[in-house]
């Protein structure tokens, strides 16, 4: 059967992130035109990765899940439907706020996609929690290791391949062992033998030319 603790490192990362993106956003001096394309990009790829997860779980585990799973099951499972909904129109806000600043570079646009991922990451945490606490159980329960290496693997393909290292290094970043040794469990053995090798360097450069580890040090 499945075994979903991978999850913890997805989670881990968006954890992680997205509090960081709103403090790197506001770092910016207003008018920096390319700063602000870098960020607003980086935003962009974080609601990106973000939505991948949701369409995997969407698509692949709350179905089978419905159908396999005790009655018990189908309000647990509508819960992180509606989730999933308000969380995506929280995103769509954040998207809709990095394009204008992208496009603009004020202060009003920058402070306004701040406060949007701010807003964003209360519901996500909520969410991410009722996860662990209730649904990664039943994923191992109802579902097969096949299956559910199958989630990781459509979210790989569907992402764009130059960010996959960078990807991969970010969800490893504060991997423990065990969660670390549940992922390559689940990601085919020439992929990982790769990824896991490029994606440390590949995260660590792209933090350190956007300033992350500049802002996490200051928070």
């Amino acid at each position: 059967m499945a075994d979903s603790r991978d999850m913890y490192l997805v989670h881990s990362a968006f954890r992680r992130e997205f509090p960081v993106a709103a403090a790197l956003v506001r770092t910016i001096t207003a008018d920096d035109s390319a700063a602000a394309a870098r960020v607003a990009d980086h935003v962009l790829i974080l609601t990106g990765l973000l939505n991948l997860h949701h369409a995997g779980e969407d698509e692949k585990v709350w179905p089978k899940l419905m159908q396999r799973g005790p009655r018990e099951i189908a309000p647990l499972v509508e819960t992180m439907e509606r989730q999933h909904e308000g969380l995506h129109e929280a995103l769509v806000e954040v998207e809709s706020r990095a394009g204008a600043w992208r496009r603009t570079a004020t202060a009003v646009d920058r402070d306004a996609l701040a406060a949007a991922v701010d807003a964003m990451v209360p519901p996500m945490l909520e969410h991410l929690v009722t996860e662990e606490t209730h649904l990664l159980a039943l994923i191992d329960k109802y579902l097969t290791d096949k299956e559910w290496a199958e989630v990781g693997a459509a979210a790989m393909a569907t992402m764009p391949k130059k960010l996959l290292p960078m990807a991969f290094g970010m969800v490893l970043r504060d991997g423990t062992p065990e969660h670390v040794a549940g992922l390559k469990a689940v990601i085919p053995g020439p992929a990982w033998f790769v990824l896991s090798r490029l994606g440390p360097g590949a995260y660590t450069r792209y933090a350190r030319r956007l300033g992350l580890d500049r802002v996490r040090s200051a928070a």
